[in-house]
C-alpha cells in the first residue's frame, strides 16, 4: 500500500504558503552518457554550448554518483533509497518494477500543490500501479521498458533502425502515433507542459533516452561527426576501433541534438519569466556504453569504477550567476532530499531515506555525512557477493571483482583524491583501510537484500479498473538470465489478478512453422488450447476464468517438442 499518510503530512504546507510566489523544478537527465560528452568536462569534439553556458552558471558537482545501470539509477533518484530497497534489482529480468508503496519526488510535489510532468523515459515499471501517472505524474509521455527498439518496449521493437523517428509512444497511458524525431519530441512536451502551468508551480522530470543505443539520429546531425577521428584529441588519444569511432560519432550527434533541445528549454523559462525562479537539475544516469573519450575516468556502463559510476550534476538556484564546483561527494540518494529542502518542504522520518540534503554543502557548511559508506554494485538479478561491487567512504573506494570467499587482498584499493584514473591498487599498503570498508561492506549489502524482501513487493496488476487492457513484455518478464528476444527460453510475470474471465492475445516474435499448442498457468490454474497461428504472428485465446491469485503467470507454445516463450501477451479483463 501507498504510504499515503505520508503524503497527508506532506501536503499540510501547501495550505501556509499564501501568495509568495514558490520554486519550479526541472529534472533532466540523460542516458549512457559518460562524464567526458560535454564541452565543459573537456571534451574538444562535441558541440554542447547550451550545457557549457548551463555549467558555468551553476553548482557543479564533479563527485557525484550514480548507479552502474539506468533502471537503478531512476529508482534511487525518485526515492532517495537505494534501489534494492524499493524492489528494482535489475534493468529487465522483472527487476526494473519499483514498488508502488515508494513515495516518489513527484508524488511529494504534487501533494505541496504542484504540477507534475515526465517526459521521455521511466524504465520503472510498464504497467498498474508502478507507471509515471500511478507514481505521482499528472502527466506522462513516455517510452516502454529501458529503450525505444528494445524488447520490452512492444510498439517500437519492430521498427528496427527507425524506432526513434515517428513512434508511438505512451501518453498517459494510452498509446498514441508522434511525427517526430524521438528527442525533440520529449522536450517540445516538457516545453508545452511548462508552458501550460501559468502560475501554478511545476516538476518536470525531462528524461531523455538518447545517447542510449540503438545510435540513431537525424541525419543532419551525423553529417556534422562523420569526418572527425573522436580518438584524436589534443590532450590524450585513445585506442578505438572503427566501431567505437563510428559509435562515438552517432553519440556526439545526438549529445548535441540533445544540448540544442536544452537550449529550447531554457528559452522558454526566459521568456515565460521562469527562469530566475526554476531550479533547473542536469545530470546523466551511467556512464558510456562504448568506448570513447571518458575525461581519464576507467570503466564503462555497468561497471564499479569510476567511469561507470561517476557523472556531472550540474545544478542552478534562482538567480545563480556565476559557477562554481564542488568537489564532495554525493549521490543520487540525495537529491529527493535535496529538492524538498530547496523547496522548504519538511519530509518525515517514517520515509526512511538513505540520502541526505547536500543544502548546507551548497552553504560552505562541512557535515560528517560526507564520509558515509556508498555501496554500488551491478550483476544480473540479484548482487553476487565481491562481484563488481564496491564501497566509496571519504577519500577510499574499495572494489571487488572476486570469490565470494575472497580474502582483503584480493580486492582492490583507490585513494580518489590522488588517483581518480583508479590505476594504483594500494589495498597492499593500506590493509586495515580496506578491512574496515569491507566489514562496511558486509553490512551494508545484507541490509539492502533484507528490506528488498520486506519491503519491496512489486507486481503487475490485471483485472484491475486502472488498466485494462494490460500489456505483459519481455522487459518486465522473470525467468531465465538474459531473457530478452529469443524464442526457446522459459519466462513468466508476477502478477496480481482478479476472480474473473481473461482474454490472452499472444504475439509471437516470428510466425510458428507448425500448429501446436498453448500452454497456459495463472497461479496454481493451468489450461491448454490447440491453436493455429495460420501464417500470422499472433493469436486470441478463449477467454479464460480463473478465481484470484498472486504470483507467476505463465504462457508457452508447445510444437514439435519446442517451449517458446510469445514476445509480448495483451491480457483483456472480462467481469464474470
Amino acid at each position: 500500500m501507498k504510504n499515503w499518510w505520508v503524503l497527508l503530512i506532506m501536503s499540510w504546507s501547501i495550505f501556509c504558503v499564501g501568495q509568495e510566489q514558490r520554486l519550479n523544478v526541472v529534472l533532466i537527465i540523460t542516458d549512457d552518457q559518460g562524464y567526458g560528452d560535454f564541452g565543459f568536462t573537456g571534451n574538444p569534439l562535441v558541440h554542447t554550448p547550451h550545457l557549457d553556458e548551463l555549467a558555468s552558471q551553476s553548482i557543479f558537482a564533479t563527485q557525484y554518483y550514480v548507479s552502474p545501470v539506468c533502471a537503478p539509477t531512476r529508482a534511487s533518484l525518485m526515492t532517495g533509497r537505494y534501489s534494492l530497497r524499493t524492489g528494482v534489482r535489475d534493468t529487465y529480468n522483472g527487476g526494473a518494477i519499483m514498488d508502488s508503496a515508494e513515495v516518489t519526488i513527484a508524488e511529494l510535489l504534487r501533494a505541496e500543490g504542484y504540477a507534475t510532468g515526465i517526459f521521455g523515459k521511466w524504465h520503472l515499471g510498464d504497467t498498474y500501479p508502478s507507471r509515471p501517472i500511478d507514481q505521482g505524474f499528472d502527466e506522462a509521455l513516455v517510452h516502454l521498458s529501458g529503450g525505444m527498439g528494445q524488447v520490452g518496449d512492444v510498439t517500437t521493437f519492430f521498427e528496427g533502425d527507425s524506432s526513434y523517428f515517428n513512434p508511438v509512444l505512451w501518453n498517459n497511458g494510452v498509446p498514441e502515433q508522434y511525427q517526430g524525431y524521438c528527442s525533440d519530441i520529449f522536450a517540445e512536451g516538457a516545453i508545452a507542459f511548462i508552458r501550460q502551468q501559468g502560475d501554478q508551480p511545476f516538476f518536470c522530470y525531462l528524461s531523455f533516452n538518447a545517447p542510449h543505443t540503438p545510435l540513431q539520429l537525424p541525419a543532419s546531425y551525423y553529417e556534422k561527426y562523420k569526418d572527425i577521428d573522436p580518438s584524436l584529441l589534443a590532450n590524450e588519444s585513445i585506442e578505438m576501433t572503427e566501431r567505437d569511432k563510428e559509435d562515438a560519432r552517432r553519440v556526439y550527434g545526438m549529445v548535441e541534438n540533445i544540448d540544442d533541445n536544452l537550449g529550447k528549454l531554457m528559452d522558454e523559462l526566459k521568456r515565460s519569466g521562469q527562469w530566475d525562479n526554476t531550479v533547473v537539475l542536469f545530470m546523466t544516469d551511467n556512464g558510456p556504453q562504448q568506448l570513447r573519450y571518458n575525461s581519464g575516468l576507467r570503466g564503462l556502463k555497468g561497471t564499479v569504477y569510476e567511469g561507470g559510476i561517476r557523472v556531472p550534476l550540474l545544478m542552478r538556484l534562482p538567480n545563480g550567476k556565476e559557477g562554481r564546483k564542488m568537489e564532495s561527494p554525493i549521490a543520487h540518494l540525495d537529491i529527493l532530499p535535496t529538492i524538498a529542502d530547496l523547496l522548504g518542504i519538511s519530509l518525515p522520518d517514517q520515509l526512511q531515506l538513505d540520502g541526505r540534503s547536500i543544502v548546507p554543502l551548497l552553504e560552505g557548511v562541512k557535515d560528517k555525512w560526507l564520509d558515509r559508506p556508498f555501496l554500488s554494485y551491478w550483476t544480473r538479478r540479484f548482487p553476487e557477493k565481491y562481484q563488481n561491487i564496491s564501497l566509496h567512504q571519504g577519500p577510499y573506494k574499495l572494489v571487488g571483482h572476486t570469490d565470494y570467499d575472497a580474502e582483503v587482498s584480493d580486492f582492490e584499493l583507490y585513494d580518489l583524491s590522488e588517483d581518480m584514473g583508479e590505476r594504483n591498487n594500494i589495498v597492499g599498503e593500506h590493509p586495515g583501510i580496506a578491512i574496515d570498508m569491507k566489514a562496511q561492506m558486509d553490512k551494508l549489502l545484507p541490509d539492502l537484500l533484507e528490506s528488498m524482501r520486506t519491503e519491496a513487493d512489486p507486481f503487475i496488476a490485471i483485472g484491475s479498473a486502472h488498466e485494462n487492457p494490460v500489456w505483459l513484455n519481455r522487459n518486465d518478464a522473470s525467468g531465465e538470465r538474459g531473457i530478452w528476444a529469443q524464442d526457446e527460453i522459459y519466462g513468466f510475470w508476477e502478477v496480481k489478478a482478479e476472480k474473473g474471465c481473461y482474454e490472452l492475445e499472444i504475439k509471437m516474435r516470428s510466425i510458428p512453422a507448425e500448429s501446436g499448442s498453448v500452454l497456459v498457468e495463472m497461479g496454481e490454474q493451468v489450461f491448454r488450447k490447440k491453436v493455429d497461428f495460420e501464417g500470422v504472428d499472433t493469436v486470441v485465446l478463449p477467454p479464460i476464468c480463473v478465481e484470484a491469485f498472486e504470483g507467476p503467470l505463465l504462457v508457452q507454445f508447445w510444437s514439435g517438442g519446442r517451449q517458446v516463450m510469445p514476445f509480448w501477451v495483451r491480457i483483456n479483463y472480462i467481469e464474470d
